[in-house]
């Protein structure tokens, strides 16, 4: 299920979507269908309390990539580059948790190679930001029925007009 609204603050919100995911194939389905709007230098900020499902949405945005797997959780080796098996862009899938901030994301340098390649922040809000102002915010909540809530905001000129809810 999806739902859209409008962006409302000072023009920085190009949209948002709200999704309703109740399986980990449903998540992982989502990536998929994620990963048909990116292209080469689109950041993803991913939030959500541990075990909201932030890998497992991953992991549909890399096989929708087709990228080069297994994508798991980068918490201990904090990031990762999937290169693509189709001549896509990579996928360079980042664990902020544990980063003591933006000095230390720095030091990953991610941002160097982010023109070619999507870059996924878990753990990333309040952090990753700095990056760029052109992002797409991906904030998932789960809840007791092992639901998932997932809530998508286009930030900026490149998801401006961007069908977040498209199917």
């Amino acid at each position: 299920m999806t739902e859209t609204t409008p962006a409302a603050d000072s023009g920085a919100r190009a949209n948002t979507a709200f999704v309703t995911a109740e399986t980990d194939a449903a998540m992982r389905a989502l990536g998929r269908r994620i990963a048909g709007l990116l292209r080469p230098g689109d950041l993803l900020v991913l939030s959500g309390p541990l075990g909201a499902g932030k890998t497992t949405l991953t992991q549909g945005i890399g096989e929708g990539l087709g990228v080069r797997g297994p994508i798991t959780s980068p918490t201990f080796v904090i990031a990762r580059v999937h290169p693509s098996k189709t001549g896509g862009p990579a996928l360079v899938h980042a664990d902020a948790y544990r980063l003591g901030g933006i000095d230390e994301l720095d030091d990953l340098d991610l941002d160097t190679g982010m023109d070619e390649s999507v870059t996924a922040v878990e753990w990333g809000e309040g952090i990753a930001e700095h990056l760029t102002d052109e992002r797409l915010e991906i904030t998932i909540a789960r809840h007791p029925d092992d639901t998932r809530r997932v809530t998508l905001t286009g930030l900026g000129a490149r998801w401006s007009g961007v069908a977040l809810d498209a199917e």
